[in-house]
C-alpha cells in the first residue's frame, strides 16, 4: 500500500474524487492532506474522511525555505505527493529533497496557458479546444514531462462558466486514472 500526501489550497473537488476512488483505496492510503489556506473547504473534506490535516499560513514563516522544510518532514517517507489545487510553486529545495513522485493537475494543455488562470486565458485567447494536462513536477513552473491530456472543444454557446465546469469534469475523471495508472504501472 502507497503512503501520499495530497497538496490543496481550495475547495477540494478533485481531493475528494481521489480520496473516494474505490481503485485508489486498494493501493495507496492518504496519509497527508497538506493545504495553505485556513478556511479551505478541503480541510473539512478531509477531516469528514479521517485524514490527517496540515494546514498552515506561510505568513507564520520567515521564508519559503522554512515553510517547505515543515512540509518536507512530514512527507518526507511518502512514496507520492499529488498536487490538486495547490497554488503554490513547490521550490527547487524542496524538490531537491523530496527524490519521489510529485504529480500535479493543470487546466490546460501545456505547454500553453501555464501559471494561474490558465481556464481563463485560453478562453480568452479563443482557443476552439481547452484541455487538462496531468505532469510531473520539475523546477520548471508547469513545465514537467506531461503524462496524459485530455481536451474538449469549445463551442460559440460555451461561456468561461461553462467551460470551467467541463474542465473540472474532465479533472475528475482523468486525474484519479492516471494517479491509478502511476500506481500500477509506475508510468
Amino acid at each position: 500500500m502507497k503512503k501520499v500526501a495530497i497538496f490543496a489550497s481550495g475547495t477540494g473537488s478533485n481531493f475528494e474524487k481521489i480520496a473516494d476512488d474505490k481503485r485508489l483505496k486498494e493501493k495507496m492510503v492518504i496519509e497527508l492532506l497538506v493545504c495553505d489556506k485556513k478556511n479551505a473547504a478541503v480541510i473539512k473534506k478531509a477531516q469528514a474522511r479521517g485524514i490527517p490535516t496540515y494546514v498552515f499560513s506561510t505568513k507564520d514563516f520567515s521564508t519559503k525555505q522554512d515553510y517547505e522544510k515543515e512540509i518536507f518532514e512530514k512527507v518526507k517517507n511518502f512514496d507520492y505527493i499529488f498536487l490538486a489545487g495547490y497554488m503554490r510553486i513547490i521550490s527547487p529545495y524542496f524538490l531537491e529533497n523530496y527524490k519521489k513522485t510529485i504529480l500535479n493537475l493543470h487546466p490546460s494543455l501545456l505547454p500553453k496557458y501555464k501559471g494561474k488562470d490558465a481556464i481563463k486565458q485560453a478562453f480568452n485567447a479563443k482557443e476552439n479546444k481547452i484541455g487538462i494536462s496531468i505532469h510531473y513536477v520539475n523546477e520548471e513552473l508547469d513545465g514537467g514531462r506531461v503524462i496524459a491530456q485530455r481536451s474538449l472543444k469549445v463551442t460559440s454557446n460555451d461561456t468561461l462558466k461553462t467551460v470551467t465546469e467541463k474542465i473540472h469534469k474532465l479533472e475528475h475523471e482523468l486525474y484519479p486514472n492516471v494517479i491509478l495508472k502511476l500506481l500500477e504501472e509506475e508510468l
